[in-house]
């Protein structure tokens, strides 16, 4: 049995079965971690969503920021954007039973055996791994209750709050647990977002650095899989910290990483038109 992981998906199915295909992958047998943003901006987002729902007993996944933005265009909370390639899921017929599937899925999984953590974008730095746990399920816990899932849905977009504390209540906690999880890349060392740079680490604005370099990082000490960041093409010069998003969707390679033998796989394939 083999468990890899695999960086932001973002509808492009071909180099995803590529990098399957040369490992040799056997759902019955092996599993499949992926960093969330399995959809939008690439040309299969429907037939990924099918695929990995197909195998979802053998996939484990985190939410990425373009999965809620489908799951907020699906409950009107949304609009689609210009670039976003998601009309196909919309108008599937089963699109119920994948965003229901994709509804499920976590902000951060943990696998404590390993001492392994994965999250879409990062652990905020004044969060231990348990406190990090705590915060998810909040979200987790929302997402999946039918009374509180619209709310938190008409809620969720906004850049405020932008730092935590634990007196954050409602709505505005949750949208900051979320943007911890699924869009950070810089903030202070105290954990203040900085949501408008995307490039690479050098870009970081006067008073920022990137999430995983703060000295004081509580997580530090264990290792955490992400994503998110495309602009990193791979490389976390931060120990214990895995950068999987190598921007596949932006015309780079994806990555898959085992997670047991540290052995990475990129497929540079063209994904399908």
């Amino acid at each position: 049995m083999a468990t890899y992981a695999v960086g932001d998906v973002q509808g492009c199915l071909a180099p995803l079965k590529c990098l399957l295909d040369r490992v040799n992958f056997d759902p019955s047998q092996d599993q499949l971690w992926l960093v969330g943003d399995l959809v939008n901006r690439g040309p299969q987002s429907l037939e990924t969503l099918r695929f990995l729902y197909a195998m979802r007993d053998s996939v484990i996944s985190v939410l990425g920021n373009h999965d809620l933005h489908l799951l907020a265009i699906a409950n009107h909370t949304a609009r689609l954007k210009k670039k976003d390639t998601l009309r196909e899921v919309l108008n599937a017929p089963d699109c119920a039973d994948l965003l229901f599937w994709l509804r499920q899925l976590p902000l951060m999984h943990h696998d404590a055996e390993r001492n392994i953590s994965m999250v879409h974008a990062g652990i905020a730095p004044q969060w231990s791994i348990a406190e990090a746990l705590a915060r998810a399920a909040e979200v987790h816990k929302v997402l999946r209750d039918d009374s509180l899932y619209q709310t938190y849905l008409d809620g969720m977009y906004g850049d405020q709050p932008n730092m935590w504390h634990d007196g954050l209540t409602g709505i505005e906690r949750l949208r900051l647990i979320t943007n911890y999880f699924t869009r950070m890349r810089f903030c202070s060392p105290d954990g203040q977002l900085e949501l408008k740079a995307k490039e690479g680490i050098d870009s970081a604005p006067k008073g920022f650095a990137p999430w995983f370099s703060h000295p004081q990082r509580v997580s530090r000490h264990d290792t955490v899989l992400f994503g998110h960041w495309a602009a990193l093409e791979g490389r976390c010069p931060a120990p214990n910290t895995i950068a999987l998003d190598t921007g596949c969707v932006w015309g780079g390679q994806m990555s898959l990483y085992n997670i047991d033998s540290q052995h990475f796989e990129r497929c540079s394939c063209a994904p399908a038109q």
